[in-house]
């Protein structure tokens, strides 16, 4: 069965639509952290649908509020009043740390990045953006001209001029072998350099940890740093917190935290992990920059109605758990576990991240070459073991990317790591 629907996949879906896995999976239904495939497999789930099921599969409070709310309406538009969505949009806003915030409701992350830049080049009119080397914003034309990950850009066209800075990645590029204080200065030093050879931008666009290329990060207080320089020259911050928002880092509820000494960022992007698997994304920003558009715009299915109570009915049980605080305490174990792991496997480059959001970069030993051939073979170990990760990384995609539902337990972590662990000794 699972053939016939993979050939019936190729036939009518793009080439460049990527599957996992040699005999890939069909996930028929899960629970809690578990999925199940239509052979009847059951696996542990620690990439939870790209990060996207934050909390948990089939979560009562979630699936009990989008049953009730489709029973009554699904879909409206936002050209009339929306409860949920108001509801939502206040929760966010209370929780983003914007002053004066305003919420805008998209449909995904891609969405709510393009909706930052548009934002941000019509408020300071300019079309040319800052982004971080190693970074991935979306798949959308303009996302994808700001994205610094070659694998994940198929096109060198833009509306947009894009600068591409130091810093997103701590531990290799030319000031890998600096200390923190060190590396911070350098990447300022860099940025204050390119500004002064360049109009303004609009803005500088970062993942406080970077998915995609692999859960890299800078050291805490890079971003706090750049914000000082760019505040200076009235440049805007833009947070993409599509996978590190809503406490998965553990240390903090949002990415940027680990760099506020400055204050907020100017507009926050977020999606994923708010809807639990529901299609959810978002924008927030001060209002001078949300009202700065001067023509009119809706959104179709941003904010439509099953998809907020959705949210709203996640982000409360988010809360109400503490599952930041869980993933700081079993995302912290798991790390050591891993890091345990890693100094007996010499393809182990490093294992990094904070909370829920782990990386294992793999090489080939003794070097810092990418080893995408063991990143794969890990991948389809894992799956054998009963375990499902997922892939990233940078220059080639050899990093292991770790991101469960935040509700895992202390045993659910040690047996994906002993999965793993065998995974990793079979290279």
């Amino acid at each position: 069965m699972t053939r016939d629907l993979y050939a019936r996949h190729r036939a009518v879906l793009p080439d460049w639509l990527a599957l996992y896995y040699e005999d890939p999976l069909e996930i028929t239904h899960g629970e809690g952290r578990h999925v199940w495939d239509a052979a009847g497999n059951k696996y542990l789930d620690f990439f939870g649908g790209i990060l996207t099921t934050m909390t948990a599969h089939a979560l009562p409070e979630v699936t009990k509020a989008v049953a009730e709310q489709a029973g009554r309406i699904v879909h409206s538009s936002t050209l009339y009043l929306n409860r949920p969505m108001v509801e939502l949009a206040e929760r966010v806003a209370q929780l983003s740390g914007i002053p004066d915030a305003r919420v805008f409701f998209t449909t995904s992350g891609t969405e709510a990045n393009d909706t930052a830049l548009l934002l941000a080049t019509a408020h300071r009119r300019s079309n040319a953006i800052l982004a971080m080397r190693n970074s991935y914003h979306g798949r959308s034309f303009s996302a994808v001209g700001i994205t610094g990950n070659r694998g994940w850009s198929p096109t060198s066209l833009s509306p947009l001029q894009t600068l591409y800075v130091h810093g997103g990645v701590r531990t290799r590029g030319p000031y890998a072998h600096l200390d923190d204080r060190d590396f911070i200065d350098a990447c300022v030093a860099d940025l204050e350099d390119l500004l002064g050879h360049t109009r303004a931008p609009a803005a500088l666009i970062a993942e406080p940890v970077q998915g995609v290329g692999g859960f890299t990060s800078p050291p805490d207080g890079l971003y706090a740093a750049f914000r000082e320089v760019l505040h200076e020259r009235g440049i805007l911050w833009i947070s993409d917190e599509v996978q590190t928002g809503w406490g998965r880092t553990g240390e903090h509820f949002w990415g940027w935290q680990a760099h506020g000494r400055s204050g907020p960022p100017d507009i926050v992007t977020f999606a994923k992990g708010i809807g639990n698997g529901m299609s959810i994304g978002g924008v927030v920003a001060r209002a001078e920059i949300m009202n700065c558009l001067d023509a009119n715009s809706i959104s179709t299915f941003g904010g439509t109605q099953v998809t907020m109570v959705a949210g709203l009915a996640n982000l409360a049980y988010l809360l109400e758990h503490d599952l930041q605080g869980n993933a700081r305490r079993v995302g912290g174990l798991l790390i050591e576990r891993l890091r345990a792991v890693a100094a007996q496997v010499p393809h182990v480059r490093e294992v990094r991240g904070r909370g829920l959001m782990i990386g294992v970069e793999l090489t080939r030993p003794g070097t810092d070459e990418a080893a995408p051939e063991a990143a794969t073979a890990v991948l389809e170990e894992a799956r054998a073991g009963g375990l499902l990760v997922g892939k990233g990384g940078g220059h080639s995609t050899s990093v292991l990317r770790i991101a469960p539902p935040m509700s895992l337990t202390v045993a659910e972590a040690e047996e994906g790591a002993a999965i793993l662990e065998r995974a990793l000794r079979s290279i």
